[in-house]
């Protein structure tokens, strides 16, 4: 790899560390090249990205984000789980970690913050970012039936009273 090559990757994970919502790093010996493509074909669904880096070319381009314990994590072959999304991408990492005791999570970085192996099991158990969005819309529409149904409750009274009335006379007469 030469210079210019080394510039352009450090530059392209300062990216991944700014723009992700969450980046996982993990060790990853022993997988074979099937079992990391199945890990990346799950990670697409949530628009997550596994990624083999280089452990120098990482810390640089840490720049001291999330503090010395961070680039202490990068030892051994490293491999980063990154998407927009933290919770999704956390819950398949730790889906698929459980099924394959080859990928060994080592920690997080969430913004500023460093988590451990802990950490990322809490973030797997918030609700993502489409149930969230989900939860807010039926939150907002809600009200809104609720006037509807209120608002609308007076004239159904009212026509069932006259309705009533109407058949009340006919069946006098």
């Amino acid at each position: 790899m030469n210079r210019t090559e080394k510039s352009e990757a450090i530059e392209d994970l300062k990216e991944v560390f700014d723009d992700a919502g969450v980046v996982i790093l993990a060790h990853y010996a022993g997988l074979t090249v099937a079992e990391m493509s199945k890990f990346r074909a799950k990670l697409r669904e949530t628009s997550g990205v596994l990624k083999v880096i280089k452990n120098r070319l990482a810390k640089i381009a840490l720049d001291q984000r999330a503090g010395e314990a961070a680039s202490a994590l990068f030892t051994g072959p490293t491999a980063i789980i990154f998407a927009k999304d933290p919770v999704a991408v956390s819950k398949i990492a730790l889906d698929y970690a459980k099924e394959n005791d080859k990928l060994v999570l080592r920690g997080a970085i969430l913004g500023e913050t460093l988590l451990n192996v802990d950490g990322i099991k809490s973030l797997s158990t918030l609700p993502s970012l489409d149930e969230m969005r989900a939860r807010l819309i039926g939150m907002i529409t809600q009200p809104a039936t609720k006037i509807a149904s209120v608002l609308t409750q007076p004239g159904a009274g009212l026509a069932r009273v006259i309705n009533a009335y109407a058949t009340k006379d006919q069946d006098a007469a």
